[in-house]
């Protein structure tokens, strides 16, 4: 392994533990000598791969943010299915990669007032609820979504997944729903 591949396995490792202990213990309760006990290494060590633990945590959101691009990209699947197709993938995915279930977490938690401002910001520029809205609506059309207002159906439908990787992120051991359940929700 080269020395470029190490320093990005370290750092790597330290957004890993920090996204853990931000998780489990709040953003404000975990301390960089927290996340450096964790990793292990020394804190000026972790200086030399984020000069603050806000840069961290906006580090993690940029991550988190870029990982929801799939579900905004056009499709021509009907709407169920992509849905369907959609949540098995972030399902699976999360199984085989468990801090992804903390990523969903950590999202959650950072759009709310009191977090850091630019972290926020990120975290609230990600609009999953509209093109979701969006796929509701075509599929009203189609027949295949009961009739009702896309946009609360959207947010519903996202609190759900919200609540399960909220449960999953705390029991390892809980296996994933059908996908079918939560698109159901919309039928």
């Amino acid at each position: 392994m080269t020395r470029k591949e190490q320093k990005e396995e370290r750092k790597k490792q330290i957004l890993i533990t920090a996204l853990s202990l931000f998780v489990e213990r709040g953003y404000y309760d975990t301390k960089i000598t927290d996340i450096a006990a964790a990793v292990p290494m020394s804190v000026g060590l972790m200086f030399h791969y984020f000069e603050s633990k806000e840069e961290l945590l906006i580090e993690l959101v940029r991550m988190g943010a870029e990982g929801t691009k799939s579900i905004s990209q056009p499709t021509n699947l009907a709407p169920d299915l992509f849905l369907k197709g959609f949540l098995n993938q972030l399902f699976s995915y999360a199984k085989a990669q468990p801090w992804v279930f903390n990523m969903f977490v950590l999202m959650g938690q950072i759009r709310r007032v009191g977090m850091p401002e630019e972290a926020r910001k990120i975290a609230l520029s990600i609009n999953s609820i509209d093109f979701t809205a969006g796929l509701i609506k075509k599929g009203q059309k189609e027949g295949i979504f009961h009739q009702g207002d896309a946009n609360t159906m959207s947010k519903c439908f996202w609190a759900a997944v919200q609540g399960i990787m909220e449960e999953m992120a705390m029991d390892k051991n809980m296996n994933p729903p059908e996908p079918d359940w939560l698109v159901s929700i919309l039928k």
